[in-house]
C-alpha cells in the first residue's frame, strides 16, 4: 500500500512538473522575413507583433500588410503577399480596418468587397469572405460583425467652370453583417443607417456609427447621417437609433460601461469631435472634445489628436492638439508629432504611441514610434498606412 501510494505521488509530482514547464511555441513560418531593424527595448513582453494595414489608393489595388515583430525588432513590409505568393496582386483595393481575434487577423478590404482572415502567427490566408463595401469589424465570442455600405456609391465629373456634378449614384441604407468565427461564413445581416463606419461591441450590444458619406453628396438634402445604431446581439435587431452629430466615424467601448464616438463634422461649420454615451444613464450623449482627426483607445482612456483647420491637411497649416479623456474628464497630453498627413494613431501603453503618416497619399508613407512625447524611430511603410492591431 505504501509503495503504491509512493508511486502515485511520484506520478502526480512528475505531472505537475511537466505542467509547470513552458512548452515553447514553434517558430512561425514568417520568422525568416526580415525588414528594417528598430529599437524595441522596453516594450511589453506579452506583445508579439504590431500589424499595420496600409490602405493603398482607391482603384490602385495596392493595399498591403506590414508588421513589427517584437522578438527581433524587424519591421516587415508587404507581409501578406510574401506569405501568400499565389495571391497575385495581394490584399486588394483599399484596406479599411484590421483587428486581432485570438490567433486570427481580420482585414477589411473595402473596394474589393472582402474580409480576409489570415493567421496572426504567419500571415497565411485562412478565408476570404465576401461582404459588399465593408468598412470596420468588431467581435464577441461567437461572431465577427462587419459594417457595410451595402454597395453605396456616387460618381461625377467637373465641368469647365470647376463645378462637380454627380452623374451616377446608389444610396441604400447600410448593413451590419455577422460572420461565424468558427465557420467563417456569413450568418445574417441587419439594416442600420447610411454608410456605417466604426463599430464596437459591449454587454450584448453593438454600437454602429453612421456617417452618411454618400448621402452628403446627393440631392435633395445633401446631408450626412448623424445617428448611432444600437443592435441587440441576441435578437440581431436594431433596438435604438441615437442622434449624436453629423458624420460619425469611430466607436470605442472602454469596458467600464462608457461608449465613445468620434465625428468628422461637415468640414465647414460643424467641427469634428469626441462624444461620450453612457448606456447606464439612458444613453445620454455629451460632447467631450472638439477637433478630433485621429484617435485610439487604451484601457478606459481615449487619446485624440486634431486640428482647427480640419479641411486643410497641408503640413504648414495642420496644427496638432491633443487630449486624453478618462472617465468623462478631459485631460491634456502632449505628443511632438512631425507628420505631413497624420493618418493613424495607436497607443501601446501610456508612454508609447505609434503614428502613421500618409505623406502625399500616393507614395509609401511612414510609421513612427514615439516614447514619452518624442520620436524614437521612423520606418517606411506602404501607401497610406492608417490602421493598427496588436497580437
Amino acid at each position: 500500500m505504501k509503495k503504491a501510494t509512493l508511486l502515485l505521488l511520484c506520478g502526480a509530482l512528475a505531472f505537475c512538473a511537466c505542467r509547470k514547464d513552458p512548452v515553447p511555441e514553434p517558430p512561425s513560418k514568417d520568422a525568416d522575413l526580415t525588414g528594417q531593424k528598430v529599437d524595441v527595448s522596453g516594450f511589453p513582453e506579452s506583445a508579439r507583433k504590431l500589424f499595420v494595414l496600409n490602405e493603398g489608393g482607391m482603384g490602385a489595388n495596392n493595399a498591403t500588410l506590414d508588421f513589427l515583430r517584437f522578438s527581433d525588432g524587424n519591421y516587415v513590409t508587404g507581409a501578406f503577399k510574401k506569405m501568400n505568393p499565389g495571391m497575385g496582386a495581394g490584399l486588394g483595393d483599399v484596406g479599411n480596418d484590421v483587428a486581432v481575434q485570438g490567433d486570427d487577423l481580420w482585414i477589411v478590404v473595402n473596394n474589393s468587397g472582402l474580409v480576409e482572415v489570415v493567421s496572426a502567427k504567419d500571415e497565411t490566408e485562412i478565408a476570404a469572405i465576401a461582404v459588399p463595401t465593408p468598412r470596420n469589424v468588431a467581435f464577441d465570442d461567437q461572431y465577427a460583425y462587419v459594417t457595410s455600405w451595402a454597395g453605396a456609391y456616387a460618381t461625377g465629373s467637373y465641368d469647365e467652370n470647376g463645378y462637380y456634378t454627380i452623374t451616377d449614384s446608389k444610396n441604400p441604407k447600410g448593413q451590419v453583417y455577422r460572420i461565424d468565427l468558427k465557420t467563417k461564413k456569413v450568418a445574417g445581416s441587419v439594416e442600420v443607417g447610411y454608410q456605417p463606419e466604426g463599430i464596437a461591441c459591449h454587454a450584448g450590444r453593438l454600437y454602429v456609427a453612421n456617417s452618411g458619406g454618400i448621402s452628403s453628396q446627393l440631392p435633395p438634402d445633401y446631408a450626412y447621417d448623424n445617428t448611432l445604431s444600437i443592435i441587440d446581439t441576441k435578437s440581431f435587431k436594431v433596438t435604438e437609433t441615437l442622434p449624436v452629430q453629423v458624420n460619425l466615424k469611430n466607436v470605442y467601448a472602454d469596458g467600464q460601461g462608457n461608449i465613445y464616438v468620434t465625428t468628422l463634422g461637415n468640414f465647414w461649420d460643424v467641427h469634428s469631435g469626441l462624444y461620450l454615451i453612457r448606456p447606464g444613464q439612458g444613453n445620454a450623449v455629451s460632447k467631450v472634445a472638439d477637433y478630433v482627426s485621429v484617435s485610439t483607445l487604451l484601457g478606459d482612456t481615449v487619446y485624440c489628436i486634431g486640428t482647427e483647420t480640419e479641411f486643410d491637411w497641408s503640413a504648414t497649416s495642420h496644427v496638432y492638439q491633443s487630449w486624453s479623456v478618462q472617465g468623462g474628464n478631459k485631460k491634456n497630453w502632449t505628443l511632438n508629432v512631425s507628420a505631413k498627413v497624420l493618418y493613424g494613431l495607436y497607443a501601446l501603453d501610456s508612454e508609447t504611441f505609434f503614428v502613421s503618416d500618409a505623406g502625399n497619399y500616393f507614395d509609401p508613407g511612414t510609421v513612427s514610434c514615439y516614447y514619452k512625447g518624442a520620436r524614437r524611430w521612423s520606418v517606411d511603410a506602404g501607401v497610406c498606412p492608417g490602421h493598427f492591431a496588436l497580437y
